[in-house]
């Protein structure tokens, strides 16, 4: 079994990244092997920023590593809060996380007619390789904003997306979210080259 480094400390992410990779690869986080990553995300697309964050993994631990950059982009906010996903409350001085960023969210939206309330999640995955050149993986998920929050499992704004069928993400067992959300997408269409390469 040969190791990736995934260089997030969300737990929601990690989970849902080891689901879809399976026993075939050792995925670890910096924090188990020592490591503080802290990069700043200057980038002006969510691909650019995961590019940065996988490119300095590999470089602080010397192995392949996957970073992913996402977030969830509003039609009645012009693409808001997008980059700013997880920051979104915090740079309105509204406080931190995720309840907070709900929180604002929902009275942002509180005027807007139901059927004008889509959205859509974007995730950019980079998986970079010392040596190499780093590759790119995009997945994108529609839906619209509820009223309140609905389900218990998920994290971040699943329980304000409304997947097709009705359902909040938080309200979808983690199989069945993997085959829809934006980044189930994106990391099935990293897996192959992931294993192709961790495990050669």
């Amino acid at each position: 079994m040969t190791r990736l480094l995934l260089a997030t400390s969300n737990q929601g992410k990690q989970r849902e990244v080891r689901d879809l990779l399976g026993t075939a690869v050792d995925v670890v986080t910096p924090d188990q092997l020592g490591l503080t990553l802290e990069v700043e995300e200057t980038g002006q697309t969510f691909a650019a920023n995961a590019v940065l964050k996988a490119e300095a993994g590999a470089v602080a631990s010397g192995q392949i590593c996957m970073a992913d950059d996402s977030g969830l982009c509003v039609d009645a906010l012009g693409g808001a809060p997008g980059m700013h996903s997880a920051r979104f409350a915090a740079r309105a001085g509204r406080g931190q996380g995720d309840e907070a960023n709900r929180q604002l969210l929902l009275q942002q939206l509180a005027a807007v007619a139901d059927g004008q309330r889509g959205a859509e999640f974007v995730c950019a995955i980079a998986v970079a390789r010392p040596g190499h050149a780093t590759r790119l993986f995009e997945g994108r998920c529609r839906g619209s904003i509820t009223r309140a929050p609905r389900g218990s499992d998920g994290f971040g704004y699943d329980p304000l997306f409304q997947w097709q069928d009705g359902r909040t993400f938080a309200e979808l067992p983690l199989a069945d979210k993997q085959q829809v959300s934006h980044r189930g997408q994106a990391l099935r269409a990293a897996t192959p080259y992931i294993l192709a390469t961790v495990c050669c």
